[in-house]
């Protein structure tokens, strides 16, 4: 019966999809702003209905609700038709969208811990994702890829995804000892997102400006350069001071609350806008400054740590996942539908396992036992974390900013969202008998 469920929202998005240009046709005579009025809320409306239809359809299945989001917004291409032609609007809701995400993120991550655990998540999330990305472009080129589309792909895989790692992680309760390696994959996970996203709009720039990135060499050549490796070093700098503000704002709001307001039940309601307004605001003042508002936007989340740091919090922190799992990570997942059509997923279906296979085979192995190789992470640990690799939001994000940028770049989105439907599906549900038969678990 739960699998039935999915049959029907499939069947049901393929119905609507079908009837979708017709009413679009329609809605496009109004003319104007009612135009433009009517095509936002009729996306929006499919966000929000059949995000809630994939998570329902879900429970009970081995599909995270995640996996058929994004499959279903495919299957609803002509109908989300509006978004391919404001690719603007696509961009700045998934980017706002994210920022959110990744505030919480932070918020996932025990400060204290964190501290402990500084040194090898900042190898795993760095020098880790420098492996994942030349492992995966080399790959992709034995593959067959265009370069420059090989290094965009490999610069978007590089970022995983704690929308889907926190709720697997989450379901796992981890011996004392090997418990840091909870807190390490989601730190991460927040961490190589800035970094994902800076390495990606560095390789976007450059190929933009017309570099042929036909080789390994040629790549590091061109990505190591004293012009880039300044950009680089000024989107974390610049990025980390944003975040530092981001977290003194909260800061200072949360000693407000403690001095006017009481908490839980009796908590005002409007205070959740100050809670989402934070690291909105923190990421454009990132983008004011020239700092990469994911890393801000992260930071901010982790220092201010309202999930554990404060009492005053829990009942906020409580709507804001309530928000993010029924709003924002929904409609990131089905936004790859305006930008993917079933006739393109079939067409790449092959090429796409391969790349996942390869990329959770191959790449993030060689990324994890090479970044930790300077640090007391025993091997037990180690071994677990090749197996924590989702994609999902974030590599989402940044596929939409760069077919934004680059619309001839056919093969990327198609690619991403394989990796992505692969990773969502296979590893949460592997990682529990990993951990498992690591004897890790309690």
């Amino acid at each position: 019966m739960s699998y039935l469920k999915i049959v029907l929202v499939a069947v049901l998005a393929w119905a609507v999809n079908t009837v979708a240009p017709v009413l679009l046709e329609r809605i496009a005579y109004l003319g104007g702003t009612e135009a433009a009025i009517a095509q936002t809320l009729w996306c929006l409306s499919l966000f929000l209905g059949f995000g809630w239809a994939c998570s329902k359809a879900a429970e009970g299945t081995v599909f995270p609700s995640f996996t058929l989001q994004l499959l279903v917004g495919i299957v609803l291409h002509d109908a989300l038709a509006p978004l391919s032609a404001q690719l603007t609007l696509a961009v700045v809701v998934c980017t706002a969208l994210a920022a959110i995400i990744l505030k919480a993120g932070g918020d996932e991550v025990d400060r204290q811990e964190f501290l402990k655990i500084a040194y090898p998540t900042l190898m795993i999330a760095v020098v880790g994702y420098l492996a994942t990305f030349f492992v995966t472009y080399a790959l992709l080129l034995a593959l067959g890829l265009q370069g420059n589309t090989a290094a965009l792909l490999a610069a978007i895989m590089g970022s995983t995804d704690p929308a889907a790692l926190i709720p697997t992680l989450k379901q796992l309760t981890i011996q004392a000892q090997y418990r840091r390696v909870s807190d390490m994959a989601v730190a991460e996970s927040a961490l190589n997102d800035a970094v994902g996203a800076i390495f990606t709009s560095a390789i976007a720039a450059m190929v933009i400006g017309g570099a042929q990135l036909d080789s390994v060499q040629g790549l590091a050549g061109g990505l190591f350069s004293s012009a880039n490796l300044t950009l680089l070093g000024e989107q974390f700098l610049w990025g980390t001071v944003a975040g530092l503000v981001g977290w003194a704002c909260m800061f200072a709001f949360e000693r407000y609350k403690r001095a006017h307001h009481a908490t839980g039940a009796d908590e005002p309601v409007y205070d959740f806008a100050i809670a989402l307004a934070g690291p909105l605001v923190t990421f454009m003042f990132a983008q004011l400054i020239h700092g990469n508002g994911f890393l801000a936007a992260f930071i901010a989340g982790l220092l201010g740590n309202f999930n554990r740091g404060s009492q005053a919090f829990h009942a906020l922190i409580h709507s804001m996942e309530t928000k993010i799992e029924s709003v924002a990570k929904p409609t990131i997942f089905m936004m790859v539908g305006p930008f993917v059509a079933l006739p393109d997923l079939a067409n790449t279906a092959g090429l796409g396992l391969g790349v996942a296979l390869l990329f959770m085979l191959v790449a993030r192995p060689v990324a994890v036992l090479l970044s930790l190789l300077p640090t007391g992470i025993s091997m037990k640990e180690k071994l677990f974390l090749c197996a924590v690799r989702e994609t999902g939001v974030i590599p989402v994000v940044l596929a939409v900013m760069t077919v934004a940028q680059l619309p001839q770049m056919t093969q990327l989105m198609p690619l991403t969202a394989w990796v992505v439907i692969w990773t969502l599906t296979l590893l949460p549900a592997l990682t529990p008998w990993w951990a498992s038969k690591l004897n890790i678990l309690e």
